[in-house]
């Protein structure tokens, strides 16, 4: 799965940088999804603690905003649960 964002991971997988190309931040969404796990409900704070384990820059909104954006991650409208969606897969080649 990392082929492709390598160089936006340091070296305990963490994303580092923010990639300018939106395919390559498409791929980091789809890296960043396989960090929940499936069938499993979050609340706002859970994410953000997922997310803060995965990423050093410090822009939590970003990421999950992208992942709910993406399709990778459901949640309701208040924000109250989220939850990895179980119909999006990752393409291999």
């Amino acid at each position: 799965m990392q082929q492709g964002i390598e160089r936006f991971l340091d070296e305990e997988g963490k994303l580092k940088l923010w990639p300018a190309k939106k395919t390559v931040q498409d791929q980091v969404y789809a890296y960043l999804a396989q960090k929940f796990s499936p069938g499993k409900d979050y609340s706002e704070h859970e994410v953000n603690a997922v997310l803060a384990s995965w990423h050093t820059f410090g822009d939590l909104f970003l990421l999950r905003r992208g992942l709910i954006e993406s399709g990778w991650l459901i949640r309701l409208r208040d924000g109250s649960r989220y939850w990895r969606n179980p119909e999006k897969k990752e393409e291999r080649e």
